[in-house]
């Protein structure tokens, strides 16, 4: 049960790790603290180290075990961004702080083992699982490469993110994909310098680069079916040292996003026809390099189904949504989904909230006990004894 002495203690716990945020594989204050909480209780046994910071806890219902097993994942570490919040507990780190939640997705999830812990009311086994780098990093692909789930065998595992911009306390739960995939580019178009006076002596790198800068965006309004969403987005601009010198090279780098697996499988190669075709015209040489980050976090429709119906149970079917547009942004939760079943939920941090990655964000402790309580039943109906 989350009593309010737990939902006390998980704020307490909350404001604890934002004082002290760590940014990724670097969580080792952070590991060991959710360690030593999980140790105190009853029936549970902790693993450390696995991708290097992270933490899994074991608990086992107290009825007859028929081998069923799911995890509960949360993330732990921050963002290197300096606080702007003032908050009594703000981080005491310069440079880096908590400004995606994981403190409050840490903390529910410390709160949810405590409660199943004294009540563990449920046939298998959970496994709760924390799990470090999520930002950028891909801590849920090193978790899996280290043998997440040949050590923890799941047949399901379950993750929450609280959402500013959401009602506080309402849920976004849809089958089918939920956040986009995440890949990074870097393209270099080489010419031949010369004086900015006389650019009919050399080949001037800026022009097809300008002209790259917008050409990307055919990918998504003519290369791409107008129903499926597809981002692709220049972000960095590198060249030249002074006012009259036409460069030899210019640099772009950016970030390509996308929900359709088979729509991002093709965006390497729709990056690379056009970077050819409009270097090539100009004159020009390039390169691309691309970089697969994350893949699409995509929920499994039974499992979806059950989150669905255990949140509507909890808060009412009125504030869960499960037609609500995926977003663009990107989780390497999706490393484990792609090796099992799950679902993924976005749980309301409220309207008027700073947005995630947001020097100004703070975790709303009022949701710490509804994330809790959803973790809680989510396991009791996961794990019904049969």
């Amino acid at each position: 049960m989350i009593t309010d002495a737990l939902t006390a203690q998980m704020t307490r716990w909350r404001r604890a790790l934002h004082q002290h945020p760590e940014t990724a594989f670097e969580e080792t204050r952070t590991a060991a603290f959710v360690a030593d909480q999980l140790r105190r209780l009853p029936g549970v046994t902790v693993r450390t180290g696995l991708a290097q910071t992270g933490v899994v806890a074991t608990l086992r219902g107290r009825h007859p075990d028929d081998g069923r097993a799911i995890g509960l994942r949360a993330d732990l570490d921050a963002l290197h961004i300096h606080e702007a919040t003032d908050a009594p507990y703000a981080s005491q780190h310069p440079g880096r702080m908590h400004a995606c939640g994981h403190d409050g997705h840490t903390a529910m999830l410390l709160g949810a083992a405590h409660a199943l812990a004294h009540a563990p009311d449920f046939a298998g086994t959970v496994h709760f699982i924390f799990q470090p780098a999520e930002e950028n990093e891909g801590g849920g692909r090193v978790m899996v490469e280290d043998g997440l789930f040949d050590q923890h065998p799941c047949d399901a595992v379950y993750g929450l993110h609280n959402w500013p911009g959401l009602p506080a306390g309402e849920f976004v739960i849809r089958s089918g994909p939920i956040m986009a995939a995440f890949d990074v580019f870097e393209i270099t178009l080489t010419g031949r310098g010369t004086h900015a006076a006389k650019p009919h002596l050399g080949v001037d790198p800026m022009i097809p680069a300008a002209q790259l800068i917008l050409g990307l965006q055919t990918i998504a309004s003519r290369q791409t079916d107008p129903t499926q969403a597809v981002v692709v987005s220049v972000t960095q601009v590198n060249a030249g040292d002074t006012w009259n010198v036409i460069p030899d090279t210019v640099t772009l780098r950016g970030t390509a996003r996308a929900l359709d697996p088979d729509i991002h499988a093709a965006l390497p190669g729709q990056l690379q026809r056009l970077t050819d075709g409009i270097a090539a015209a100009h004159g020009a040489t390039a390169t691309l390099r691309y970089e697969r980050r994350y893949p699409p976090t995509v929920n499994t429709a039974a499992e979806a189904a059950l989150a669905t119906a255990v949140a509507r149970d909890l808060v009412g079917a009125d504030r869960v949504c499960v037609d609500h547009a995926p977003s663009m942004g990107s989780e390497d939760f999706a490393f484990m989904l792609q090796q099992r079943p799950g679902c993924y939920a976005w749980l309301g941090a409220g309207t008027d909230r700073a947005p995630l990655h947001n020097p100004r964000y703070d975790f709303n402790d009022d949701i710490l006990a509804t994330g809790a309580r959803y973790w809680t039943r989510l396991a009791c109906a996961a794990l019904a004894p049969r």
